[in-house]
């Protein structure tokens, strides 16, 4: 049996401590569905196909099997998803105990809701434990250097949407004196 694991997320856009997550649970599970969500409390800077696309392009350059990957958006209650497209559990990204809190409570309503799908928590590796896609966000609106922060697609499209450096100026990423 083939053992799928969701990874949702609102994934906008997608951050270098997303890949590793999906680099991670890759060496666990047989296959990972990533789970586009909409946040109702969130406004997206990019919409769900410019997503999915970040993500798929993101994974092409890392070199990820993508026979191995599904993307998709997910409308509705996560657990439901998970159940529907036959997964054994969800893999939940942590970067700090504050995360925890929150997921923890996710963990154990999906549990009352459907006590046959198990959460995993992943802690992110400490070289990206301080980026969230918001943070990115606020740095490429401020015209600051995301270099290592996201994939170079990402980077890319954040430079067309705030109009932050081109990673191809003189002045991109340059240190401060």
């Amino acid at each position: 049996m083939t053992k799928l694991a969701v990874y949702p997320g609102t994934f906008d856009p997608i951050t270098n401590g997303h890949m590793n997550i999906i680099q991670r649970a890759l060496a666990v599970f047989d296959e990972l569905d990533i789970a586009i969500a909409i946040n109702p409390r969130k406004a997206p800077l990019f919409t769900v196909e410019e997503r999915v696309t970040l993500i798929r392009d993101s994974l092409v350059a890392s070199n990820v099997d993508m026979k191995r990957i599904h993307i998709h958006h997910l409308d509705g209650l996560l657990v439901d998803y998970a159940a529907k497209v036959k997964a054994q559990a969800i893999v939940r990204g942590l970067r700090a105990v504050s995360d925890f809190e929150y997921e923890f409570q996710m963990a154990s309503i999906n549990r009352k809701l459907n006590p046959t799908i198990e959460t995993f928590f992943m802690m992110t590796d400490e070289g990206h434990f301080y980026i969230s896609s918001q943070t990115v966000k606020e740095v490429a609106f401020h015209q600051g250097c995301v270099k290592g922060l996201v994939p170079a697609t990402v980077e890319k499209q954040l430079h067309k949407k705030y109009g932050v450096p081109s990673p191809a100026s003189k002045t991109y990423c340059k240190p401060k004196e």
